[in-house]
């Protein structure tokens, strides 16, 4: 049975984060969290409950969350099962059609979001809070320090991005002249009403705030789910959303399994469902909500490295960022980079094996991976390397004295080298091109007169995520651009495949369904629809007369 609680105490909380003279140690108060970060442990595990309804409750099962460094049971999260889901149904239920607000009804919600944000965003520029949130990501999804806070400070900067009227102007109207006096037609933004967001672990503050505000923002009510290894991190934020004015009936918040899950989605049946995560369960979800959903699924991201070879360390250490840092585990990762032959008579891949290297447990530059186990990754290595002319480059062994738990992984950055003929044969491609969402990526080269091939290659391939275009030749540019689609492409010598700030579109291209995050325009897209209204208050002329019937 569901049971509701209150929303938990002011707690004191240990802030160790890097400074300049080392690690400091000092206590703050934190008037929102429930948890303290340095101190949860198998003797006092954290807990993360549900909000449904305006009310912080327990579910009748409890999830216990192993730590992905130690094995030590750290967390437990109250999960809802299939018989717990209709207060959910319910809640959603209550929201109509025509949202919580629009820009005929409730326009003073547009700014109270405004100033919510505002205070949101000061929150987090806040060192306390910044290195809060940054310590509770490396307690769930281990990376490194600089990594984490790369997440909170994006965050920080859209939340600073939608502060005070921004709100209000993204729901900004236009009106078109009618055919006669008293006629016109205005094109409005407008919300889905009850809606659904599903986000993964390996960003568990970033992406699910930017999308529960963007659906916020547009008058939308939102159903939470964040995968639940990482949960604690969204549960704490709407907490602190709340504190600054956040009503609490706005969203809701809920833990449980895929089957649950999906169990709620068809009795709830929301108007929009926002999912990003994994092309298996997106392609499921597409079918089983009759294709009313949005998706930011995963991505093989491709890296082209053109004829101009320069920089060679700076390019070195970009290639070694993307395919490596958080462990590979983002949908952005570099998986497969494509090199000139001229970049093969370099010291690249020299560089590349030096870099990797040098990533060590021990400051999480390279740590667990939370989806697929050291023997699933390492068999996978085992299959390409029985491909004619494959080598292993660097890595394809188990990291070494660790307490990592057997259900998670643990390898050292790996790189194959395949021939590119290989990588075309049907017989081939599919397993090269299969995603491992960890410390691992492909490796080959072409040469001039071998690009067809490869945008035969990149032609072929089924996610259309982030890509690359390592060049500053602009002709080579233009052809590898006009022939490719990846939604979120970059170029130039300084081209990576991730690190995305706020500030541009973050999304695949290619498919109806791809959702974008970040900025206006993908809060727009994803989040509202268009809706026309056409005034038509006449004067009706005089001279007229019932005409016949058509």
């Amino acid at each position: 049975m569901f049971r509701f609680l209150g929303s938990g105490a002011v707690t004191q909380v240990i802030s160790r984060r890097p400074t300049s003279l080392g690690v400091a140690r000092c206590v703050h108060s934190i008037p929102f969290a429930t948890a303290e970060v340095e101190e949860i442990s198998g003797s006092q595990p954290a807990e993360v409950q549900n909000l449904v309804g305006g009310k912080w409750g327990r579910s009748s099962d409890v999830n216990t969350l192993l730590d992905p460094l130690n094995g030590e049971p750290f967390i437990k999260v109250h999960e809802v099962n299939k018989s717990e889901i209709h207060p959910f149904v319910e809640s959603l239920s209550k929201c109509p059609k025509h949202g919580l607000h629009n820009p005929f009804k409730s326009p003073e919600r547009y700014l109270l979001l405004g100033d919510v944000t505002a205070r949101a965003a000061h929150m987090l520029s806040l060192p306390k809070v910044s290195d809060f949130f940054t310590r509770l990501i490396q307690r769930v999804a281990p990376k490194s320090y600089k990594q984490a806070e790369g997440e909170v400070y994006v965050t920080r900067k859209f939340l600073e991005n939608f502060c005070g009227d921004q709100v209000r102007f993204l729901a900004r109207s236009f009106g078109v002249p009618g055919n006669h006096l008293g006629q016109q037609s205005h094109g409005f933004r407008w919300p889905y009403g009850p809606v659904v967001i599903i986000t993964p672990f390996n960003f568990p503050l970033e992406i699910p705030v930017l999308q529960l505000m963007g659906a916020l923002y547009m008058g939308n009510k939102p159903l939470l789910k964040v995968d639940s290894k990482v949960s604690i991190v969204m549960e704490q934020m709407l907490r602190l959303l709340h504190t600054c004015g956040l009503p609490i009936e706005d969203v809701d918040f809920i833990n449980s399994d895929g089957p649950t899950m999906n169990k709620l989605l068809l009795e709830a049946n929301p108007s929009m469902t926002l999912f990003t995560g994994s092309s298996r369960v997106a392609e499921k979800l597409a079918v089983d909500l009759k294709g009313r959903i949005k998706l930011e699924d995963a991505g093989f991201d491709w890296k082209i490295l053109g004829p101009d070879v320069q920089e060679e360390d700076y390019v070195a250490w970009v290639c070694d960022q993307d395919a490596y840092a958080c462990s590979g585990q983002k949908c952005s990762a570099q998986s497969i980079l494509f090199m000139h032959e001229n970049w093969s008579k370099s010291s690249l891949l020299s560089k590349l094996k030096e870099l990797a290297e040098r990533r060590k447990l021990e400051d999480l530059t390279v740590g667990p991976v939370l989806t697929l186990t050291t023997e699933a990754m390492l068999e996978h290595a085992s299959k390409l390397l029985k491909i004619s002319g494959s080598k292993l480059l660097f890595g394809g062994e188990t990291l070494e004295n660790h307490s990592i738990p057997s259900i998670y992984g643990a390898i050292k950055p790996t790189a194959i080298y395949i021939p590119l003929e290989e990588i075309l044969k049907d017989e081939n491609y599919d397993l090269v091109t299969k995603e491992i969402f960890g410390p691992f990526q492909v490796i080959t080269d072409y040469k001039k007169d071998q690009l067809p091939m490869v945008l035969d290659a990149l032609e072929r391939m089924h996610a259309h995520l982030t890509a690359a275009v390592v060049s500053n030749d602009p002709i080579f540019l233009q052809e590898v651009i006009g022939n490719t689609v990846n939604g979120t492409t970059y170029a130039g010598l300084r081209a990576r495949t991730t690190g995305a700030p706020q500030n541009h579109w973050f999304g695949p291209a290619g498919d109806p369904r791809g959702a974008g995050i970040g900025t206006p325009e993908a809060i727009k897209l994803v989040w509202s629809c268009h809706r026309e209204i056409i005034y038509d208050f006449g004067p009706v002329s005089p001279h007229w007369e019932l005409p016949p019937s058509t």
